[in-house]
């Protein structure tokens, strides 16, 4: 049986030619085909480098590291005593509050990884585990806010936002920016805003759900309707804009209707896992028919990442179902349990498909928590130290890099402060972290402000 001949707006065009409604020269506008320079184009870094994708799994509310993958021997030992180490950013007295579960060795590197973790544990010699991370913020939304954009206490664009800003997309059917997000973080739609930056680069939110994306199935099926619509709506759009040029926001939603239009086929299959294998499915623990879940996102990140998205952020967590466990640190349990067998699936499977070299896998979360107890049996805020890992993409895997004292309140060694990271993540991507900037309101901005430093040890 032939195959149907692919429909092409040019060509639905001229078959209207004669006795078309359409005024003579706007039907020669929309033959025309003359297009602006591509913002979204491929580009390439400032020098060479693996990666060329980044997959940015968020964990909100603040995961603890000393229940993690910082041990702590001496904080077992110390459980009930006094510390002057507080939460927040005060020097109370606090009561010590020993780890809640056993930390054993992973992989042939022997990183210490606690029981709330078995499957990433399994993974850890390919994973590059940061213990000497620390923000500036102790609150959610500021934490959070400069995670994700450099900045703890004003709006400015998303890491993804500059990454798409920087390399473009290698696909022009997704977008070079994704958000997996069912619920939003604490800091809300600000981890995927482009803010300054050109609208092109802000992130799509994807949901998961019978309809992942809004509004994304056609409104009519009859043959060539659509095209013939976007067509006249592109020509008017685009004669609108050539009378306000520098207005970027404008410029992006002209743009933003092909994209949409070739996301109706390419990011529907995007998301459809009919596909895959039941043994694939296994390793991301899910089951045949699953559209949403932990292991639904990692799956689709993974695909997404296939199809040429640069920047695909998975949230775990909303602002009010989280790991921020004040009153009870057993609840960890349940929120490790989610992410756990999902995200070494995401790993292995790329790391099988021969994919992970070339992409950057980092798992973060806000802040850390105190040592002393918080509430009745859980933990409060802690900036001063964390933990987050980045793998594959050029970064050494089997590497445990950095230290806290021994109750896992303060940096001792090696800190790697939330810009340092940042600057990581961009040198990983071919950027040299000061030179990706943008000019805005008379100056130059960039995602490490005027701070960071590239943590060249972690490079492979």
């Amino acid at each position: 049986m032939n195959s149907v001949p692919t429909f092409r707006r040019r060509e639905m065009l001229r078959s209207l030619m004669g006795g078309s409604l359409l005024m003579p020269g706007l039907l020669s506008e929309l033959l025309a085909g003359d297009q602006p320079d591509d913002p979204l184009a491929p580009k390439s870094g400032h020098f060479p480098s693996k990666a060329k994708r980044v997959i940015f799994i968020f964990s909100n509310g603040g995961v603890s590291h000393m229940d993690t993958f910082d041990p702590k021997p001496e904080l077992f030992a110390a459980d009930g005593k006094m510390t002057g180490v507080g939460g927040g950013l005060s020097n109370q007295q606090k009561v010590l509050l020993k780890p809640g579960w056993q930390f054993r060795p992973g992989g042939e590197c022997g990183t210490m990884v606690s029981d709330l973790f078995p499957h990433l544990r399994e993974m850890m010699d390919d994973i590059c585990l940061i213990r000497s991370m620390k923000g500036d913020d102790n609150e959610h939304y500021n934490a959070t806010l400069g995670m994700h954009t450099g900045s703890f206490f004003f709006s400015r664009p998303s890491i993804g936002s500059w990454v798409s800003y920087g390399l473009g997309t290698e696909n022009r059917d997704l977008p070079s920016f994704v958000a997996l997000a069912p619920q939003m973080p604490y800091a809300g739609t600000q981890i995927f805003n482009n803010d300054f930056l050109p609208a092109y680069h802000q992130g799509v939110r994807v949901v998961g759900g019978a309809e992942p994306i809004a509004n994304l199935d056609r409104r009519s099926q009859q043959k060539g309707l659509q095209e013939l619509e976007l067509g006249l709506a592109d020509v008017l759009n685009n004669r609108h804009l050539s009378t306000r040029l520098g207005d970027t926001d404008l410029a992006a939603r002209v743009r933003t209707f092909e994209t949409a239009f070739h996301m109706q086929t390419e990011a529907s299959e995007a998301f459809d896992l009919k596909k895959e294998s039941d043994a694939t499915l296994a390793q991301y623990a899910l089951k045949r028919g699953d559209s949403e879940g932990f292991g639904w996102q990692c799956l689709v990140a993974r695909r997404l990442a296939e199809r040429g998205v640069r920047f695909i952020e998975i949230v775990d967590g909303s602002s009010s179902d989280n790991w921020d466990d004040h009153s009870n640190m057993a609840d960890h349990a349940a929120s490790a349990k989610r992410i756990d067998q999902p995200i070494a699936g995401l790993l292995r499977d790329l790391k099988n498909r021969g994919m992970l070299d070339e992409t950057l896998v980092v798992w973060t979360t806000e802040f850390g928590r105190t040592p002393g107890v918080d509430g009745t049996k859980g933990r409060g805020h802690h900036s001063a130290c964390f933990s987050s890992w980045m793998a594959g993409g050029g970064v050494k895997g089997g590497l445990a890099y950095g230290a806290t004292d021994e109750i896992a309140s303060t940096v001792v060694d090696k800190k790697v402060h939330v810009h340092d990271f940042h600057a990581t993540i961009l040198h990983l991507l071919g950027f040299d972290h000061e030179k990706l900037t943008y000019r805005h309101g008379g100056r130059d901005y960039r995602l490490t402000d005027v701070f960071g430093n590239v943590v060249t040890d972690i490079l492979a």
